[in-house]
């Protein structure tokens, strides 16, 4: 399996398996979903690029988790954006890839349309560095 799709399950689990992210969302979606109700996250963008060394194989895999609550949502995201950062701490590659590093890169929080009535959204990026195993 490549870098990228190892990393980007290894996400999506470990977000699932935070149980206080869990109470706060209706679910964590690899991709953004055609319909959902919020508050829910899910798996965005993922892009690797090659970082190794003479012995070592590696990649970077930059990836989004995006975030969306309702109009009346703004602390639920708060403790929503709160709760991926412990997940991206404790996240385990599988399939031959083990994680080095994985740092916050930016995150960016915007309404959804005109307020009072629209939703939030937040982005959050961050940089994970793999080193194949073996």
């Amino acid at each position: 399996m490549s870098a990228e799709m190892a990393v980007r399950a290894a996400m999506i689990a470990a977000l699932r398996a935070d149980g206080a992210l869990m109470a706060l969302v209706n679910g964590v979606h690899d991709g953004e979903p055609a319909r959902a109700a919020a508050p829910y996250g899910f798996a965005g963008e993922c892009i690797g690029s090659d970082w190794g060394g003479k012995d070592l194989e590696g990649r970077e895999i930059r990836l989004s988790v995006g975030l969306v609550a309702a109009a009346d949502g703004a602390a639920a995201l708060a403790a929503m954006i709160a709760r991926v950062d412990p997940a991206m701490q404790g996240l385990v590659a599988a399939d031959g890839w083990r994680v080095a590093s994985a740092r916050l890169v930016r995150s960016r929080i915007a309404r959804e349309g005109p307020a009072p009535a629209s939703g939030w959204r937040a982005v959050v990026d961050y940089r994970v560095r793999v080193v194949r195993d073996g």
